[in-house]
């Protein structure tokens, strides 16, 4: 399947501007950072009616969704959106409603918060909400946002527990199906604050076919086609392409045991970074000189 719409991946802790401080309008020069040209603008810029978009924010997999979606919610209307609505979906018969099945054929742009992967794909997997998603993300230009669990579910596999300090011994990473809107790759998040590049590690090598990516915080890919990635935000994006492995002892030792792997391959990409999925070939988007003089 080769869809119409774009997939944002990002890593967790969006600079979004500090909305839950009480002297956010005061001083809101302060307030803004990083988001302003960063990657809530990115989502809008990529939706074909930009600020006229209506945007579903999707608060279901935190454990605070009112106070989580409210402060999208005013993110996005400080860039210049003014339809933007919060889905609460808390359980399964809701996601397979009549109101929210309508609610989403009339949105474009969704953005699926943070919080438990598990708890958003427990309750939206296979249901209404899901199936009318994979149809206007495959037959329209529909933009999907997800940030920290919000992204590590977007893709067919998904890694949902597992400690960063034990991620290299056998059997500490857990896997299970996401929300299949991406194929042959595994996404994990908040990944250099965090440690996780041994989970990433222990994922790929289970199965070397999946690139496994690792998003630092505010830091995402912009995924067109299902196969052009582009790394947008301030940090890094690590990919981790296991298809040359050599050897590794996974299916030698016992559970709880350390994992050995020869010849593992790593990426790192930064802003406007390229890298074709289907070509395994990535380009890395060089400064021009010219403008670093004049700066």
């Amino acid at each position: 399947m080769i869809p119409k719409g774009k997939l944002i991946v990002i890593g967790g802790a969006v600079d979004k501007g500090s909305f839950t401080e009480k002297d956010y309008q005061a001083g809101i020069e302060n307030n803004l950072n990083f988001f302003e040209k960063g990657i809530l603008r990115r989502i809008i810029n990529e939706s074909t009616k930009k600020e006229k978009s209506r945007i579903e924010i999707i608060p279901t997999a935190s454990k605070s969704p009112v106070t989580v979606g409210e402060e999208y919610r005013k993110a996005f209307q400080y860039l210049g959106v003014e339809d933007i609505e919060v889905l609460d979906i808390e359980d399964r018969e809701t996601a397979n409603s009549t109101k929210v099945a309508n609610r989403l054929k009339k949105a474009d742009v969704l953005m699926f918060t943070g919080g438990d992967q598990l708890r958003l794909t427990s309750i939206l997997g296979g249901t209404r909400f899901h199936e009318i998603m994979e149809d206007k993300y495959r037959d329209t230009d529909f933009v999907i946002a997800g940030t920290s669990a919000g992204a590590a579910a977007c893709s067919t596999n998904m890694i949902y527990q597992g400690s960063a300090s034990e991620a290299l011994l056998k059997g500490e990473i857990k896997i299970t199906g996401g929300l299949g809107l991406i194929d042959d790759v595994i996404i994990d998040t908040h990944f250099v604050q965090r440690g996780r590049i041994g989970r990433l590690f222990q994922a790929v090598v289970s199965n070397p076919r999946v690139l496994g990516i690792g998003l630092g915080e505010d830091t995402g890919l912009l995924i067109k086609g299902g196969r052009i990635m582009e790394a947008i935000g301030s940090g890094l994006v690590i990919l981790v392409d296991g298809r040359r492995i050599k050897n590794t002892n996974i299916t030698e030792v016992e559970l709880g045991q350390p994992v050995s792997i020869e010849n593992l391959v790593v990426h790192v990409m930064s802003k406007y970074d390229r890298y074709d999925l289907e070509k395994h070939t990535m380009k890395i988007h060089h400064t021009d000189p010219g403008t670093l003089q004049k700066a």
